[in-house]
């Protein structure tokens, strides 16, 4: 799994944000119902896609600290 995991869950959640305006036609107050839930799930995918890519390709490389120094 690289970075089209990211690509392709993209799309499940924007698909699921464009399901929900559909969904929410029925209750009390749609709009706040369609607001809430698109920003919801638009940060959490972000956050989870951010952290994803992060860990795929990491700013600073981890040093072991227990290698014997050889000379």
């Amino acid at each position: 799994m690289g970075g089209a995991a990211v690509f392709w869950i993209g799309v499940l959640v924007a698909g699921i944000c464009v399901g929900s305006l559909f969904t929410f036609k029925t209750k009390e107050d749609p709009t706040l119902w369609r607001t809430c839930t698109i920003l919801t799930l638009m940060c959490c995918y972000l956050m989870w896609g951010l952290t994803y890519l992060a860990q795929l390709h990491p700013i600073i490389v981890p040093k072991r600290d227990d290698l014997r120094v050889e000379f």
